[in-house]
């Protein structure tokens, strides 16, 4: 409804109030005529209704409403692709040292070797020989006993400074020799199973076990042993027996 109309109502709606007032006084002063005749003839009774009026314009927007209570929790959704790969963590601690494992079947008899000697050390019942080729302890150890022999076992001062001269003369640094303790740590052994007993020539602060798998050991040009990671691939030297000197120049 628009505003002509609505003052159009008002309008009438006041003369009629008026004219109902007007009514009433007319008939309590009328003397001559009866009043139901005076009020029935004069009377304004309301009009009919009037038809439905046009449509108004859109008002404002409203405010926005509070906001309503959670909804319940849904389905679970269809797994999504999957994504790209992620970059490689760091590195995690090494482990504890594990148990020996059971001794493995012999090999086959390997070809004859072409490794470098370094001369020939004698004493009264042994002769050492450092081969110039660069092993991990394992195959040192292996190296020296498929031609009768073992890692060599400096068990004396003399002959620890026979082999120390022997690896400075040779013009190298460091040699693989037949002690470690794989077998239980801080226990050092000779390669035969023969514990340490009289004699070692640790160098000082050695052995340290700093990367905690130094289980093998080196001696170095000054005659010192280090223990060293078994893994590590240098030169070694190796020991016989004078009987089996013959072997030796047959390989």
């Amino acid at each position: 409804m628009n505003g002509q109309k609505k003052r159009q109502l008002k309008t009438y709606l006041i003369l009629a109030v008026l004219s109902a007032l007007l009514a009433r006084v007319f008939c309590s002063d009328a003397d001559s005529h009866p009043t139901t005749d005076v009020c029935s003839t004069n009377t304004i009774l309301p009009g009919p209704k009037g038809e439905k009026g046009e449509r108004g314009n859109p008002g404002e927007i409203g405010k926005l409403g509070k906001e309503g209570p959670m909804g319940m929790k849904g389905e679970k959704g269809d797994p999504a692709d999957v994504g790209d790969q992620g970059m490689i963590g760091k590195i995690g601690p090494i482990g504890t040292k594990g148990e020996k494992g059971c001794k493995g079947l012999s090999g086959p008899a390997g070809g004859k070797g072409k490794a470098v000697i370094a001369g020939i050390r004698e004493t009264d019942e042994k002769y050492y020989y450092i081969v110039k080729e660069e092993r991990s302890y394992r195959d040192a150890l292996t190296h020296c006993r498929i031609r009768g022999g073992t890692l060599a076992m400096p068990r004396d001062e003399a002959s620890n400074s026979l082999i120390a001269d022997y690896i400075s003369k040779s013009g190298l640094f460091r040699v693989f020799i037949g002690v470690n303790d794989v077998e239980k740590e801080g226990q050092f052994m000779y390669t035969d199973n023969t514990p340490l007993q009289n004699y070692s020539s640790w160098k000082e602060s050695e052995p340290n076990d700093a990367s905690g798998h130094e289980d093998c050991v080196e001696m170095l040009s000054s005659g010192a042993w280090n223990d060293v990671e078994c893994h590590l691939t240098i030169y070694f030297v190796c020991e016989f027996m004078k009987k089996k000197k013959t072997d030796l120049q047959r390989a």
